[in-house]
């Protein structure tokens, strides 16, 4: 049976949940996230349709935006977004089951609308605008929506047609889709083909979905192994993927990780700062997940790209979630991969081959009453982190001037988590 899957998307969500709690229309005003204490050079999460209009791109830097046009700056508030995400899926809940929703990001989702347009007596179209004028009206967060066969159809029916109907409806069938979108370029906007996929086929003269098709598959597992076939099948507008395989899904292998921007270039030594100051975070956080690890990974990127991401990996001795035993390992792969020489301006770690922490061992030489001591402990700081927040028990490495884990719990995905006031005029209080 020939299925319906909806993708729909929140347009500039960030932005238009910052107009709606101020009670202006996102269309109608210029609007930017971004978080001006980080200066010219911040990143702006979110512009509004009214500033894409004037050729303002997503995801600029604040330097970037033309001098001459005025605009409203608002602080990002992360939690306020969440909750609107939440409202949103709780529409969806009204028609839909959760086995039928999958989240793909914090504002967009898809949904497998196949068993529902009988019930409730509505073509594909009609259902989705009725979603959508939903989330209108009750959060004023104007929505697009893409409308397939298939689950990639649907993604590439609200990635590319929806652009260019004027109800930000797209529609797409196989035989629309070879229609269409065959020949439809530049490649890179289609869902899953980055820039280096695009270079790689751009060797065999290939630059849209159609030249895919025609080139002897065996030279494309030659280039991509088994993403060949995947590539195959969504040039021919195939997607084999269902809703409950999704829902089915479990990864062989489990990691926590974290990784920030700094807010500034930090010499070796004040990046040797914040990757202690990350491990102990990535300690406390395997242990209120009830989880331990077995391997870290460590990356490295410098200021202005000056040379390469330097990356490593290494194993422990045994799984753990204990600072003292990670800690020294986390310290000695970044001391053996960062150039002294070049300022450091991202951090990445991660915990990798994460498992049940019944699962913990140790080696001859552990000392069990100090290893039982530093897991009682950080299981009250754990306990008062959680009744007063993060920033209630510090260590002293997050008082030094170049530490960032104070400000950093204070935020959500890096990013500030949310001010009382819409202007964006109060200030956050951290307890100390």
């Amino acid at each position: 049976m020939e299925r319906t899957y909806f993708c729909i998307d929140m347009k500039t969500f960030y932005a238009s949940v910052e107009c709606a709690e101020r009670g202006l229309n996102p269309f109608e005003t210029n609007l930017v996230v971004a978080d001006k204490s980080r200066g010219k050079g911040a990143i702006c999460l979110a512009v509004s349709p009214k500033l894409k209009a004037q050729g303002v791109k997503n995801r600029c830097r604040l330097f970037q935006i033309p001098p001459n046009i005025e605009y409203i700056d608002a602080l990002p508030r992360m939690k306020l977004y969440i909750d609107y995400a939440a409202d949103i899926y709780a529409i969806y809940l009204r028609f839909f089951s959760p086995a039928d929703i999958h989240v793909y990001s914090i504002d967009e989702c898809f949904i497998d609308a196949t068993d529902y347009l009988k019930a409730y007596e509505m073509s594909p179209k009609e259902l989705a605008v009725k979603l959508m004028k939903l989330i209108e009206q009750e959060l004023h967060i104007p929505s697009t929506a893409g409308i397939g066969t298939n689950l990639f159809l649907a993604k590439i029916a609200l990635d590319i047609t929806a652009k260019h109907a004027k109800d930000h409806i797209g529609i797409l069938d196989r035989a629309a889709f070879c229609e269409t979108l065959w020949y439809h370029r530049p490649i890179t906007d289609f869902w899953q083909i980055a820039s280096g996929t695009a270079a790689r086929l751009a060797k065999y003269g290939i630059y849209d979905l159609h030249g895919v098709t025609e080139i002897d598959p065996a030279i494309l597992y030659k280039e991509f192994g088994k993403d060949a076939e995947l590539l195959i099948d969504h040039a021919w507008g195939r997607e084999t993927c269902l809703m409950e395989d999704i829902k089915n899904y479990r990864g062989k292998t489990s990691s926590v990780s974290f990784s920030q921007i700094l807010p500034r270039d930090y010499s070796i030594d004040e990046a040797r700062t914040i990757v202690k100051e990350m491990t102990l975070n990535g300690c406390q956080e395997l242990m209120r997940r009830h989880v331990i690890t077995s391997a870290v990974w460590i990356g490295i990127g410098y200021s202005k790209d000056a040379l390469p991401m330097a990356k490593g990996h290494k194993r422990l001795i045994s799984a753990t979630s204990s600072y003292s035993r990670i800690s020294p390992v986390t310290l000695e792969l970044f001391d053996s991969l960062a150039d002294t020489g070049v300022p450091i301006r991202r951090l990445g770690i991660v915990f990798e081959n994460t498992c049940d922490e019944g699962c913990e061992g140790y080696d001859l030489f552990t000392d069990f009453d100090a290893a039982e001591k530093e897991h009682a402990r950080e299981a009250a700081v754990l306990s008062l982190s959680k009744k007063y927040g993060k920033n209630a028990v510090l260590r002293g490495t997050s008082l030094l001037p170049e530490a960032t884990q104070r400000e950093r719990n204070g935020m959500i995905g890096g990013h500030r988590a949310g001010y009382d006031d819409p202007s964006g005029k109060s200030q956050a209080v951290l307890p100390v």
